[in-house]
Order: C-alpha cells, then structure tokens, then sequence
C-alpha cells in the first residue's frame, strides 16, 4: 500500500510587520508626516529590494523624519487601519491550535508591539527596535497637561542598537531569541530582503508580495503568496490539521488560493506532497 505524503507541521511561526501584517510601511508614514515621504519611500524600497544595505539608511531616514512622540505613537492606529485580510484571524487560528506566534520586524517598537498585542500576539514575542526622544522638546514643563504624563511633544533623538537594524540582523535575532528558546519548525513570513536573508535560520520561508511584489524574494522564497491576504498562512503550516472548527473556511479559503495559483511554491514537488498530504490533486498549468 502506497503511504500518503507527510505535510510536517510548523511548531513557531514569524511575521514581519510592515508590507506583511500591515499594508503600510511605518517610517514612510512618518515622512509622509513630515513632507519627505517621496525620499525615504524611495530609499526603504531599494533597502527592501536588497539594493543598498539597511544600516546605510536607517538612522537617515528617521533623522529625515524627524518624529515626535505622538506621531510614532500613531503609527500603531494606522496599522491597524491596514492590517491585511486574515492576518488577524490567521494569528487567532495558529494560537489556538498550538503554533506560537511572533513578530520580528525592522520598524519602532511602540507602534509594532501595539499593534501586534491588538493582533493577539504576547508581548514578550514581539521583538523591533526601540527609540530614543529629547524629553525637553516643546513645553515639556506642562506635566499636568500631557496624556499620560508624557509630553506628545518628544522629540526623535536616536534609535537602539539593535541587529534588526543591519543587514542579516533578523538571523541574529530568531537564533538568539526564538530558536534557542523554542523547539520545533520555524516558518518565517515576510515581503523584503531583510526576511528573506533569514533562509538559514528557518525551516520554511513564506514571502509574502500582496502589498508589495519584490522580483528577488518571489524567486527565492520556498513558497511565495501573490494575493493580498494570509489565509494561506493557514494551511501552509499546519496542513490537515487546520482544518477545524471554528476555523474550517478560513482554511478553505486559504487552499483555495492555492489551489488557485496564487501562491506559488519553489519547488513543484512541494506542492505536490503537500496537496497529497490532503488527498487532493495538483492543477498543472
């Protein structure tokens, strides 16, 4: 008797944040505030499309930005106004059925830990980098008058050293923080270069072109979703056993993408042993 194919399942899974979880990339919405929205959005492209190295940018562009305290903080509503179709729903369905969830990204720890809390993700498995602001900008003696005791007015001053910050930091950070920690198939989904150099740490790599379609990531990545949504996310990691109650048409949907071509895996074999690990059948072009 012939045995079916094994679909292995993913024990932690990792998303990036902007053009991923969110449709929105932070520090471009931070320039947008400030006037230089066209500049930095160039330069995060050709940072993200692996053209020019990240740590060559990074501190330029919030210095261009100059942000406050208050416009940082809004960058986690404007998330949440983006946030992509099934991202949430698919973070609900993974914790549920096991998977541990965390988001590593490039941008600014208060807004990214905000909205992923919001998304359901623990906080302790959220991990971005963190700023520094003049707490003597604007009338910061009107204690009294600031939310939270907190002057709104804080002026962007410098950002942390952190890994995620350089190119190739992403692999320092899921080595040190997630697969020293975490046992089991790591699955890491992302749309830039900064994702896709974690290759090496991860069991599987999803890259991710429904906000953005970046050429090198599509060619590299194990299995690549063209649509603007993660219900693939789904099925992908969990194969068979994601298809349970109260998630069972989020799963269908999700395969439904597949079967539909708008996700594209690497290898055709892979396909192929993961619809048989669902008794289904490949569609050949």
């Amino acid at each position: 008797m012939n045995q079916l194919p094994v679909w292995p399942i993913i024990n932690n899974i990792i998303f990036d944040c902007d053009s991923t979880l969110s449709s929105i990339e932070g520090i471009d919405e931070l320039a947008r505030m400030s006037g230089h929205e066209h500049d930095i959005a160039l330069l995060t492209k050709r940072a993200m499309e692996g053209d020019i190295p990240l740590e060559s940018i990074y501190g330029h562009r919030l210095t261009t930005a100059d942000p406050t305290q208050s416009q940082v903080s809004q960058i986690a509503e404007i998330y949440r106004d983006t946030v992509v179709p099934h991202a949430k729903e698919v973070i609900e369905a993974l914790q549920a059925l096991g998977t541990k969830v965390f988001i590593v990204s490039g941008g600014l720890i208060e807004p990214v830990r905000n909205f992923g809390v919001w998304l359901g993700v623990p906080r302790e498995h959220i991990f971005a980098v963190g700023m520094e602001y003049d707490q003597l900008a604007g009338e910061w003696w009107k204690y009294w008058e600031q939310p939270g005791r907190r002057n709104p007015r804080e002026k962007y001053l410098g950002y942390e050293s952190n890994p995620l910050t350089v190119t190739g930091g992403k692999n320092r950070v899921i080595a040190a923080r997630i697969r020293s920690q975490y046992k089991g198939r790591t699955l890491l989904v992302g749309d830039g270069i900064s994702d896709l150099e974690a290759l090496p740490e991860l069991d599987l790599f999803i890259g991710f072109g429904g906000v953005v379609y970046r050429e090198q990531v599509a060619k590299q990545s194990n299995i690549y979703i063209h649509t603007n949504s993660l219900a693939a996310v789904l099925p992908i990691s969990l194969g068979k056993q994601g298809n349970v109650s109260p998630y069972a048409l989020l799963w269908a949907e999700g395969l439904r993408q597949i079967k539909n071509k708008e996700v594209d895996f690497l290898e055709e074999s892979e396909k192929d042993k993961f619809l048989g690990a669902l008794r289904l059948k490949s569609r050949r072009s």
